[in-house]
């Protein structure tokens, strides 16, 4: 059987089709092949398409995989590859949904290179959620690798090129695409979560100090040369480098590195991201972030940070404009104020998470205090000490027999090991002791954290807890150098490392939402999603690409993000 046409003419010159299913059959007698019309169609141009369709399908299901793909598939067309596209797909479509796309397009000044950059940020973007890579090898991965609409192909200088236009625009994008995440999920930034952290770079070269205001940004009217005549200037002037030596988080204080902040909300989602030079201090940089997102007009926010930002300068500052904080408090400083608060008496209650928190006053102290504790955490810090002690006193056993100089090389040795020097006794003879009266001391800190806060709204349980929360933070750390790979930074130019950040913040936020919509970790909706795929079909009849089936786990996804599947038919074009 097979589709026939014929066509008749009209009296006006026309020419008109008709679709025939037609049959061949053989006359012996007459040892001649005969026609036989099964079915007519009608007209050509007013054929029922969509029934046809149906009627293909339908007896496709008597045919094998195989045989549906031969059978549909014209014989001059070869398969000639195969790209991952649920990913991209999801991604895109959630990138489009947010309006990012509209946003960039809208602060690329060139109207020739609008719908380009923005195209390229995306695949940038993508590949960082995605197989993170350098911007050479994302350059390879969108040619050769991977499906994204609208960008086949791009080279590493388009990507870097992208990246100088992101920088540009950076404030005014965060702003915008904090409002769209905002109206999307219905946002509450009532507690707003600050940390840092530092990466490093595989040099042992630090940068060239260059001067540079408060906020660690280069002065623009000063050149490299021209650095000591900056200092004349009215504002601060600091000369620090851009990679630079300080106090890594990641424990390699011999390498170069830079510093790192993110402000989450008490959901997961990071609204903004910054970059500092590495010998950048902790304390003063909540102030930079609470400037610059004043601007938003946030409304009510009670900041959230760690131990490293509880001074009293960062607590004035926060408290501005109604600003409230709730802040770690160090307890082993000795401060007056902790001293106090661990030395008043009172009963424990017991939260969720097997927490235990009691509110205490401190004379003299406008701050409320929150005295926290977790038995289970009480016990590992138990443990602990007690390996500490035991691998010191191995350390230091025999030590008395030593002379005084070796003695002064060990007590060296072990004053490089925070851990161990904690509980090191030197005695007015020079012997080296274990000091139990701070371990006697530490037992009483076991499992416990003390907090402040300047908001007299809020309970006891909703410090702890909104505290407790901070722990988002720590686990977007995990995954921005985990799953989207900070680290390694492949760039040496600043701009080009602070480019790169917010190229990995935007992928953590599509991640985090993809992950709050679907409730499910990136990993696994990754895994799903990157098995739906695109084939692709070449030969002299043109290109043809075509999706895979899509499944139940993948349209779970799409669903949930409210992203449409992609077509079926991607592409049916004729040779160029």
């Amino acid at each position: 059987m097979y589709l026939r046409t014929v066509t008749r003419k009209n009296k006006n010159g026309s020419s008109v089709g008709y679709l025939q299913l037609a049959h061949n059959e053989w006359d012996p007698a007459a040892q001649v092949s005969r026609r036989t019309v099964l079915y007519n169609f009608g007209r050509e141009d007013q054929v029922d398409r969509e029934a046809i369709a149906r009627l293909i399908a339908s007896l496709s299901q008597v045919l094998t995989p195989g045989q549906a793909m031969a059978a549909t598939t014209p014989p001059e067309l070869t398969f000639t590859e195969s790209r991952p596209l649920g990913g991209t797909h999801a991604l895109d479509g959630l990138w489009h949904r947010l309006g990012i796309d509209a946003l960039i397009r809208g602060l690329v000044k060139d109207p020739r290179s609008r719908e380009r950059t923005e195209r390229i940020l995306f695949a940038l973007v993508a590949n960082r959620a995605l197989k993170p890579s350098s911007k050479l090898a994302a350059s390879q991965w969108v040619s050769e690798d991977v499906a994204i609409a609208g960008l086949p192909a791009v080279d590493d200088d388009s990507c870097y090129r992208a990246m100088d236009r992101l920088l540009t625009m950076e404030t005014k994008l965060a702003e915008q695409v904090y409002w769209a995440v905002a109206d999307l999920l219905n946002l509450e930034v009532d507690l707003l979560f600050f940390d840092t952290t530092s990466t490093y770079f595989e040099t042992g070269q630090a940068d060239e100090p260059l001067a540079r205001n408060e906020y660690g940004r280069c002065l623009p009217e000063c050149a490299p040369q021209d650095s000591e005549a900056c200092t004349d200037t009215e504002d601060p002037v600091h000369l620090r480098g851009f990679r630079a030596f300080g106090k890594s988080k990641d424990h390699r204080d011999d390498l170069p590195q830079v510093i790192i902040g993110m402000a989450v909300t008490r959901t997961g989602i990071p609204i903004r991201v910054w970059s500092w030079p590495g010998a950048t201090g902790d304390s003063a940089l909540i102030r930079q972030v609470k400037d610059e997102l004043k601007e938003w007009t946030l409304g009510r926010v009670v900041w959230v940070a760690d131990r490293g930002f509880t001074s009293a300068a960062n607590r004035r500052y926060l408290q501005r404009a109604g600003g409230h904080y709730i802040l770690g408090e160090k307890l082993r400083t000795g401060s007056p104020e902790a001293n106090a608060a661990l030395g008043r008496q009172g009963r424990y209650r017991t939260l969720a998470d097997n927490m235990r928190i009691k509110e205490v006053k401190v004379v003299d102290a406008d701050d409320r205090f929150v005295i926290c504790h977790n038995p289970d955490q009480a016990k590992r810090d138990a443990a602990t000490r007690e390996q500490l002690i035991a691998q010191l006193a191995d350390a230091i056993d025999g030590s008395d027999k030593l002379s005084r100089t070796k003695r002064a090389e060990l007590r060296g040795k072990l004053s490089t090991k925070p851990g161990l020097n904690r509980y090191l006794r030197v005695t007015p003879g020079g012997l080296l002791r274990i000091d139990r009266t701070v371990a006697k001391a530490e037992e009483n800190l076991d499992g416990k954290y003390l907090l402040r806060s300047s908001d007299p709204k809020l309970s006891a349980e909703d410090i702890a807890l909104g505290y407790k929360q901070l722990l988002e933070v720590e686990r977007g750390w995990r995954d921005m150098k985990s799953i989207i790979d900070l680290r390694p930074v492949y760039h040496r130019l600043e701009d080009r490392i602070r480019a790169h950040v917010l190229l990995c913040w935007l992928a953590l936020l599509l991640i985090r939402i993809i992950e709050t919509t679907c409730n499910d970790t990136w990993s696994n909706l990754r895994l799903q999603l990157e098995r739906l795929h695109v084939g692709t079909f070449t030969g002299p009849a043109g290109v043809f690409r075509q999706c895979t089936e899509v499944t139940k786990a993948q349209q779970a996804i799409l669903t949930a993000l409210q992203v449409p599947q992609p077509p079926r038919i991607l592409e049916a074009a004729p040779p160029a």
